[in-house]
């Protein structure tokens, strides 16, 4: 048997054939020892420990998913790399997948059918052993495919398909939390600026409002005003409701550009806030709220915790763990700040 190996010197990190020259056995015999194989005789598989140790050889991952059938990587297919809402929600999945050992191969589509068809064909042409698809928006969209041979979760945006798994923030609760916390701040007369009513975001955070105005047993003071997502929209519905609605308390903003647009307004018109008129948005986008005057309540759809849960239910489904499908909502909360504070 061989106790040496003088092509080894511990000044390079230590490969499979130095642990098999130090064991006295082939390099396949090294591997199936290391691997668990009932192939190989105990004494044997001892012996090659024993060397592997000595030489303090790590084995590679990649080899060693292959002899499982993994590679050890996941694909992220985005439709918006850059948007607000899929980074984070990249980013929680990407650690996530980080805390264990699992490599994240990271693709945008741009919104393109055709680029999105491609980039999905090199991630199985790499062998991945799962899929997270992270829409651009929540409306529902096209599945990738029953056929696909790895899992897939669609975050963010759900599948059509009521087979696949699909994590989703839940809208219409982010629309509840709002009235209940302008509620408990005094508010009584609300109204709700919203976005595109062509989104699904829009109409859930609206159900979400409506739901609690009334069982709070109020109403809004005016119909919901639908609009573009801009600060600009902010600031002219805003106005527009100061000028109708003299008691006017409350403003819920259906995302944070728009809740700016409403305090610059609202600034303009010479209204305090939160003392006169309390302002509300949502998403909690950093770069929004901190700078506002006041600096923004918002309500935070946990897009990182989102990724998260994303990168868990990929994990689960790699290792062979079977789920129902359809479309979870996951929790939002709100974080308060000085645009409502308590009257």
């Amino acid at each position: 048997m061989a106790t040496s190996n003088p092509g080894f010197d511990g000044r390079r990190a230590a490969t499979l054939r130095d642990v098999a020259a130090l064991a006295g056995v082939s390099i396949a015999t090294a591997s199936k020892a290391l691997n668990g194989r009932d192939q190989v005789h105990p004494e044997t598989r001892e012996r090659v420990i024993a060397a592997a140790a000595k030489v303090a050889f790590r084995p590679n991952p990649m080899a060693q998913g292959l002899l499982r059938g993994q590679t050890g990587t996941v694909g992220l297919l985005t439709d918006d790399l850059v948007g607000r809402f899929s980074l984070p929600i990249l980013m929680g999945a990407e650690d996530e997948f980080g805390s264990g050992s699992v490599s994240v191969f990271l693709a945008d589509a741009r919104g393109d059918a055709i680029r999105q068809r491609h980039h999905l064909h090199a991630f199985l042409d790499r062998r991945v052993d799962g899929l997270i698809a992270v829409a651009s928006n929540t409306d529902p969209r096209a599945t990738l495919g029953r056929e696909l041979p790895i899992p897939v979760i669609y975050a963010y945006g759900p599948s059509l398909d009521p087979d696949d798994t699909s994590l989703v923030p839940d809208n219409v609760s982010a629309g509840e939390i709002a009235v209940e916390h302008l509620v408990t701040t005094g508010r009584r007369h609300l109204a709700l600026i919203s976005g595109d009513e062509a989104y699904l975001a829009a109409r859930d955070r609206t159900e979400g409002v409506q739901r609690a105005v009334a069982a709070a047993g109020l109403s809004l003071v005016e119909q919901v005003m639908y609009g573009s997502w801009s600060e600009a929209w902010g600031r002219t519905a805003t106005r527009a409701l100061v000028d109708r609605v003299p008691e006017l308390d409350g403003i819920i903003c259906a995302s944070d550009q728009i809740a700016r647009g409403s305090l610059d307004a609202l600034r303009d018109l010479g209204v305090p806030v939160p003392e006169r008129v309390a302002v509300l948005g949502f998403d909690n986008w950093e770069a929004v709220v901190a700078d506002s005057r006041p600096p923004l309540t918002s309500v935070d759809m946990n897009f990182e915790a989102l990724g998260r849960a994303a990168a868990r239910r990929l994990t689960q489904a790699m290792s062979g763990e079977r789920h129902a499908g359809g479309v979870e909502k996951l929790p939002v909360r709100l974080v308060a700040r000085a645009s409502t504070a308590r009257v």
